[in-house]
């Protein structure tokens, strides 16, 4: 495929994205590089930092400010988009929390909430977003896992468990929505070097995990987010069903 072809087939004017979680450092560099590649946002968050972003970057996006432990919120935000926007064409499931504790003393709340927010909404969202999707025939679920859904990682006994059960729906989405012209798909990256994740991993932590990465570094929030991009376009219409590790070669030792 020429450089011209590529571009035209990682194009996305025309196309309705929604974004979960905008306001983090992962969403914002979402909707950076989805708003560059064409496409009109509908940006959802628990806070308001995603607002101004949405205006900055056009007068055609739009935010949502809710929890998404609410599942009457995402039904909500889902038929206001629709009604706004006249369709919804591409899901990005990134919102995420991370409660840490050992296996042996993490609370019933921190698992309930963990699995509320990084499992539950995501298949609410890909519920009640897959409507317009499936009846136009085209459509694409891109859901924000984590190398933790493929390894064990200390502390992290409900994140895991959250992150590999997107794998798990997002291979259900795959294989019932393909054949309307629905794709679904991961991205786990490895940590991604947002503002909180330089607090959180500064220091000795932060130099001995990206020591024991081959390119011995963490991933950048527009690597992630140009990724969701290539697997939105039509460049990618026969990626179903995949999960596309981005760790720098953390998980092949």
């Amino acid at each position: 495929m020429t450089q011209s072809l590529f571009s035209q087939a990682t194009d996305l004017t025309g196309k309705v994205v929604v974004i979960t979680g905008a306001a983090g450092g992962i969403g914002s560099a979402m909707a950076e590089a989805f708003g560059q590649s064409g496409a009109t946002l509908a940006l959802t968050d628990r806070t308001d930092g995603h607002v101004e972003m949405a205006r900055q970057l056009g007068a055609q996006h739009r935010a949502w400010t809710f929890d998404a432990t609410n599942a009457g919120a995402i039904d909500d935000f889902a038929k206001e988009a629709r009604a706004h926007f006249g369709k919804i064409d591409i899901l990005v499931n990134n919102a995420g929390i991370g409660l840490l504790a050992p296996a042996a003393s993490l609370s019933v709340a921190d698992w309930d909430l963990t699995m509320a927010v990084n499992l539950r909404a995501p298949y609410l969202f890909a519920r009640a977003c897959a409507p317009t999707m499936l009846e136009a025939g085209w459509g694409r679920v891109i859901t924000i896992s984590s190398q933790a859904a493929i390894i064990g990682i200390d502390e992290h006994v409900a994140y895991s468990a959250s992150k590999a059960g997107l794998l798990g729906m997002t291979n259900c989405l795959a294989l019932e929505w393909g054949p309307r012209g629905v794709t679904a798909n991961c991205i786990s990256p490895t940590v991604v070097e947002t503002e909180l994740a330089k607090v959180g991993w500064s220091g000795e932590k932060g130099e001995k995990a990206r020591a024991e990465i081959p390119t011995r570094r963490f991933a950048q929030p527009s690597e992630i987010a140009l990724a969701a991009v290539f697997l939105a376009g039509d460049a990618a219409a026969m990626i179903n069903g995949a999960n596309l590790v981005i760790d720098g070669g953390f998980t092949i030792r």
